[in-house]
């Protein structure tokens, strides 16, 4: 199976921006004299009705395609996506706010991945109204796979997309994807949400927490595009699929909305974002495994691996060190078990990246844990998490 981006590639895209974008300033009169154009920002704010949670495919989409662009973009020398003069790209992306801020994938406007990413030299966002502008990459964040853009709003009418909360999904929600697959714009496409609390790989390796999968078809050029509710809020930024053959096969992804909130403020505010790092991979507790290693508890993040030098080896956490194989999986014996972070009770093996998110390179925090059947507290200083790690190793 195949989980690939779902951003697409093409040989050759019309870049150059079209009238009414709002880069031009002043116009030519028949005599040649220049004279001074104002070229008013709209803002087209749709109400939507407190409870409306009726689902119609046809009304969300009259209120929110406006809002949703296409964004080109012109790749570096060398990109795989192109060949060595340079590739094009192409994804979606969807209205932030009145100021011109739009909010796409990174990989829509980057190429490559961990240490080797490289932005592209050149954005331009396509509207519904057939506005084609150039945008500014503010600032991306390859840890949570979300770019923010900003254009010059001037002489454009901007409908902005409220940002909702996965937080309370529930699986079998009806869900909509709007955005631009294939290069086919202000496509849509329905399903419904198959499964909440999904881990997605970053363009980093780090995983990326809470994502939403949906059977909402989403297809190359879906990357960067709205997943969004009944109301029209947007619970994710569609991203990735899995499939066997390259196409939609009913299981794409999305990076949910409460990180990709998080991320825009940190973006907006220092064009990057900081990530703690402890420098574990571990792996899942559930009672029939506890029971087999007579583990002291049934729930918990288990050491399996801890990174020479990283945080958790300064702090003196231990890994295994005995592989052996139970039920369906490999898993390595003696190692530390960590169930709970700053008194945060750890539910699950996840819960720990979850709590890291919260928390800030530098910051010391406490780590409850068992070793030998014993509980004991372990303080460490989290770093800051580096541009790539093995896929094995996440928190």
């Amino acid at each position: 199976m195949l989980r690939a981006l779902a951003a697409a590639g093409l040989a050759a895209l019309a870049l150059a921006s079209c009238g009414g974008g709002g880069d031009d300033k002043a116009d030519k009169t028949a005599t040649g004299a220049t004279r001074t154009v104002d070229r008013t920002t709209t803002v087209e704010v749709v109400r939507r009705a407190p409870g409306d949670d009726a689902f119609d495919p046809a009304a969300i989409y009259d209120r929110e395609a406006p809002g949703v662009v296409t964004v080109f973009s012109v790749l570096p020398a060398g990109s795989d996506s192109g060949g060595g003069s340079g590739g094009q790209g192409l994804g979606s992306g969807f209205v932030v706010n009145d100021r011109g801020e739009i909010a796409t994938n990174a990989h829509v406007v980057t190429d490559g991945e961990g240490s080797a990413i490289r932005t592209a030299k050149e954005v331009y966002v396509a509207f519904a109204d057939g506005n084609e502008v150039s945008a500014k990459i503010v600032g991306f964040d390859p840890n949570a796979d979300v770019a923010l853009l900003r254009i010059d709003p001037s002489g454009l009418t901007l409908r902005p997309l409220p940002l909702g909360t996965a937080a309370d999904l529930r699986v079998g929600s009806p869900v909509a994807a709007i955005g631009s697959p294939f290069g086919e714009p202000q496509s849509l496409s329905v399903g419904v949400v198959s499964a909440v609390d999904r881990q997605i790989t970053s363009l980093t390796g780090f995983q990326i927490a809470g994502a939403i999968q949906t059977d909402a078809a989403i297809n190359h050029g879906n990357s960067g595009g709205p997943l969004v509710n009944a109301r029209g809020e947007v619970l994710g930024i569609n991203s990735q699929i899995q499939s066997a053959s390259g196409g939609g096969e009913g299981v794409g992804y999305a990076v949910p909305a409460d990180t990709v909130r998080r991320t825009l403020s940190a973006l907006r505010r220092d064009g990057t974002v900081h990530y703690a790092y402890l420098g574990v991979a571990t792996t899942r507790i559930y009672p029939q495994l506890a029971r087999h290693f007579d583990l002291p508890v049934d729930t918990g993040a288990w050491v399996q691996e801890v990174v020479p030098g990283g945080p958790a080896d300064d702090a003196g956490l231990r890994a295994g060190s005995r592989t052996q194989r139970f039920q369906a999986r490999t898993v390595t014996d003696g190692g530390d078990i960590i169930t709970a972070v700053d008194g945060h009770r750890l539910k699950d093996e996840e819960a720990l990246g979850v709590q890291l998110l919260r928390l800030r390179p530098g910051q010391k925090v406490t780590l409850r844990v068992y070793r030998d059947g014993k509980a004991r507290n372990v303080r460490v200083t989290l770093a800051e998490r580096p541009r790539q790690t093995d896929a094995a190793v996440r928190p």
